[in-house]
Parts: structure tokens; C-alpha cells; sequence
């Protein structure tokens, strides 16, 4: 009785064992589930803690620069005060010499007057730079932090010194081997500088990066997602892990290509020049498009779906609405009307809140 046949090949299994494979199922299926949640919070979590810091050196660096010119507006005021004091004690005494003497001082004023004017010039300059160095420094921990997620084999090393412009240096790990390294470097500005690249490329010679790549908000006239110019790879943030993808899977195939004992040099050579090549760039553009479309057709079908779900909620608001009145009505007819829990908290409210989260 407590064996089953099986349906396939007739066997008997015993039902522990099925009941044993069923259960295994089930609690690998819930801990994948249970790992996903938790990597999931862990996330948000870094980026919650990411965004947080910003904030908060973004304001002390506000503060001290706020503090900065308002010693320097009170130092000014207050030798506005003396010249004036000055001056008319000497207009009072009448004589040329105090005239003269005032007169110098007046210059010797106005060249301080000048002088912290240019100081606060430049602490408003410190205070401006420091919240754009606080800004890179976000971007950079959270693109490293999405590489290290979308390449958990890859190793993320520290930046030697030496090495000045370079942010993230990551090395390409294939069957347990590094085969490669990519070297990172992000900019938060509002112009594109040529200057960058001669810079990178330098810093990617010094650490021996297979590539090297620029993440830029803002990138070369003419580029739009992406490009290669002097041998550095271009992008903007939101393609970054794309083109990290791509860029790494150039370095493995070039490795393997390498350690093979059919191909020469000359065959790995022609590889590696035609995933450098405009073909596929243009290839690879054709792809980040495509993506592009298909998230702004996804955007507006959930805008679309959101309109729907409004109009909705609004029907069955005034349903709502009207049931109540209707019990309210028959209540002062029938005064013994039997008590309804429905209408101090309605059904359809329920049904409301499942059909927003169908639709959403």
C-alpha cells in the first residue's frame, strides 16, 4: 500500500521517496526565493545608505562654505565701519595731512574690500566643487556596486597610487583565471573634455588594463549611447553594465582564442579588430536602440494601465457611494434594519485593492 506504479515505466516507487522529492523541491524552490529577497534588500539597502551619505556631506559642505562667507561678509562690514569712522574724524580735524592719510587708508580698504570679495568668490568655488566631488563619489560607489552584482566572479580591486583618474579597477575572471582587467573612471560634469582620454589611457598603461572606459553623463558631440575614440570606450551611466558586458566578453574570447593550439596570432588579431571596429558599434547601437524603444513602450503601457486603474477606482468609489446611501435610506424606513459590517468597511474596497495591484 505503500508503493505507486509509475505511469511511464511501470516501476514502484515508494510514496516516501515521492513525498521525500517533493518536499526537497519545494524548500530549494522557497530558499532560492528567500536568497533572491535578500540580495534584493541588500541592495536597496547600499543604495539607501549611498544616497544618505550624499546628502548629508552634500550639506556640510553647504554649511561650511555658508559659514565661510558669512565671517568674511562681517569682517567686511565691520572695516566698512572703521574706513568710515576714519574718515570722518579726519574730514572733522581738517587738515591735510589727516586728508592724506585718510585717502590712503581708503585705498588700502578698498584693496581689502577687493580682496575678500575675491575670497568669498573662491569659497563659494570650494564649496561648489566640493558637492560636485560628492556627487562623483556616489556615482562611483554605485556603479561599482552594480558591476560587482552583474559580475559576482570578477575581482574589484583597490586603485594603486600612481594612478590618478582612475576610479574602479576590474579584473576578468575566466574558468578561475584573470584573463583581463577593465579600468573604470566616472565623470559628473556638464561639458565633455578631450582631455580624459590621453588621461585614462595613461592610468590603463601604468595598472596594464586590457580596456579602459569612461562613464560620462555628458558625452562627445556626435556619440549617443556609446563610442570608442583613442582607444577608450565612451558611455553614459545608463548603458554602463551593458557595454561592461560587452567589453568583457572581448577580453574572454580573446583569451580563449589565445590559449587554443589551432588559432594564430593573426586569427585572434582579425577577432579583436572587428569587435573594435564601427561595424560592431553600429551593431551594438542598433542594440541599446532597441532596448531604448522597448522600455519607452513599456513606460507608456503603464501609464496607460494607471489611467485605467484611476477610472476604475472611481466607479467603484461611487458604487460605493451609493450602496451606502441606499442602506442609509432604508434605515429610516425601517428602523430595525438588521446592523451590515459591509457598510462601515464595504467588500468592494477589498476587491478595489486587488484589482490595483493586477493592474499595476
Amino acid at each position: 500500500m505503500n508503493d505507486i506504479k509509475c505511469p511511464h515505466c511501470g516501476k514502484l516507487i515508494h510514496i516516501d521517496e515521492v513525498l521525500k522529492h517533493d518536499l526537497e523541491k519545494t524548500i530549494l524552490k522557497e530558499e532560492s526565493e528567500k536568497q533572491k529577497l535578500e540580495l534584493e534588500k541588500a541592495k536597496l539597502e547600499a543604495e539607501r545608505l549611498a544616497a544618505k551619505k550624499f546628502e548629508q556631506e552634500k550639506l556640510k559642505a553647504q554649511e561650511l562654505a555658508a559659514k565661510e562667507i558669512k565671517l568674511l561678509e562681517m569682517q567686511m562690514l565691520k572695516e566698512q565701519k572703521e574706513a568710515k569712522e576714519r574718515e570722518e574724524k579726519a574730514k572733522e580735524e581738517g587738515q591735510k595731512e589727516a586728508s592724506e592719510k585718510s585717502r590712503l587708508e581708503k585705498l588700502e580698504f578698498e584693496k581689502k574690500i577687493a580682496d575678500m570679495q575675491k575670497a568669498m568668490e573662491e569659497a563659494q568655488r570650494k564649496g561648489k566643487q566640493g558637492s560636485q566631488q560628492l556627487q562623483g563619489e556616489v556615482l562611483e560607489l554605485d556603479l561599482e556596486e552594480k558591476l560587482k552584482t552583474a559580475f559576482p566572479n570578477d575581482e574589484f580591486v583597490p586603485i594603486p597610487k600612481g594612478v590618478e583618474g582612475a576610479d574602479i579597477w576590474q579584473k576578468i575572471k575566466f574558468q578561475g583565471q584573470v584573463v583581463g582587467s577593465i579600468i573604470w573612471e566616472t565623470k559628473r560634469t556638464k561639458e565633455w573634455r578631450p582631455i580624459w582620454l590621453p588621461k585614462l589611457k595613461d592610468d590603463a598603461a601604468k595598472v596594464n588594463a586590457s580596456e579602459a572606459i569612461i562613464v560620462s553623463q555628458v558625452l562627445p558631440e556626435g556619440s549617443s549611447s556609446f563610442d570608442r575614440k583613442d582607444g577608450i570606450w565612451i558611455t553614459t551611466y545608463e548603458h554602463a553594465v551593458s557595454i561592461a558586458r560587452m567589453v568583457s566578453f572581448l577580453i574572454k574570447s580573446v583569451a580563449k582564442v589565445k590559449s587554443g593550439t589551432t588559432q594564430t596570432d593573426e586569427e585572434w588579431t582579425k577577432i579583436r579588430d572587428y569587435m573594435l571596429s564601427d561595424s560592431f558599434k553600429h551593431r551594438m547601437q542598433a542594440h541599446f536602440d532597441g532596448v531604448k524603444s522597448l522600455r519607452d513602450m513599456l513606460e507608456t503601457e503603464k501609464r496607460t494601465s494607471q489611467l485605467r486603474w484611476v477610472r476604475q477606482q472611481k466607479q467603484i468609489d461611487k458604487l460605493d457611494t451609493n450602496t451606502v446611501n441606499f442602506y442609509a435610506e432604508l434605515k429610516d424606513i425601517v428602523h430595525n434594519l438588521p446592523e451590515l459590517e459591509e457598510i462601515e468597511t464595504p467588500m468592494l474596497n477589498s476587491g478595489a485593492d486587488n484589482d490595483s495591484e493586477t493592474l499595476l
